[in-house]
């Protein structure tokens, strides 16, 4: 988990009070990448992350189904004790969460590890999930060990596609038939990049960018 350098945004959900009143806590970003910033995921987050999972479309593309709350919280409960995975709660500028992104199965050894993501609905199809994805891919090769960073979704779900091919992601291949979600089989891209293709990129990395919004 990075810790240091940690700084402060307004981490407000449009309207959000606590139950004094007043505006909820900021909160703290401890990685920032292009448009956009992370925050470490916490319990209190569980409630973002219940509404993120119910919308049908993504659980449609991404083959999850909706948890009651008490069980979405239970799940990041036992996730923060997991040291083979880091989850990031992605903000805006001005500090609104827009998004759920991890960095799970980390093995330091071999140098993989598997990216998952979750977007608002209303911030989909705004460049926002392929900002998200630099910045962990950034993280995970610039400041953890990685070698191969791993990505799988249907082969169906065009957008998130989309999103891992301009994050520089290539399709290694597909299962067949490797997921079963509603009664129906779906076929399993899975797609990956690797550390010395992440070099090669000429756009400014995490470290080199301000979160400016544009």
């Amino acid at each position: 988990m990075i810790e240091d350098g940690a700084e402060v945004v307004d981490g407000r959900v449009a309207g959000e009070q606590g139950e004094s009143g007043e505006a909820a806590s900021p909160r703290e970003v401890c990685w920032r990448g292009r448009g956009v910033a992370f925050a470490p995921l916490d319990v209190d987050d569980a409630e973002l992350i219940h509404v993120w999972r119910s919308d049908p479309v993504a659980a449609h593309e991404i083959g999850i189904w909706p948890r009651s709350l008490s069980a979405v919280r239970e799940r990041i409960e036992r996730d923060r004790d997991e040291h083979d995975r880091d989850d990031f709660l992605v903000l805006l500028p001005d500090g609104t969460p827009i998004g759920h992104i991890a960095l799970t199965d980390q093995d330091m050894v071999d140098g993989t590890a598997e990216i998952m993501l979750l977007l608002d609905p209303d911030h989909r199809g705004r460049g926002h999930g392929t900002d998200a994805v630099d910045a962990l891919v950034d993280l995970a090769f610039g400041e953890l060990p990685m070698h191969r960073v791993q990505a799988v979704t249907h082969t169906t779900n065009t957008g998130a596609l989309g999103v891992l091919a301009r994050a520089g992601f290539v399709q290694e291949g597909v299962r067949r038939s490797a997921c079963l979600h509603r009664g129906r089989r779906y076929d399993v891209a899975v797609l990956a990049l690797l550390r010395d293709e992440w070099r090669e990129f000429t756009r400014p990395r995490s470290w080199d960018v301000l979160i400016t919004g544009q």
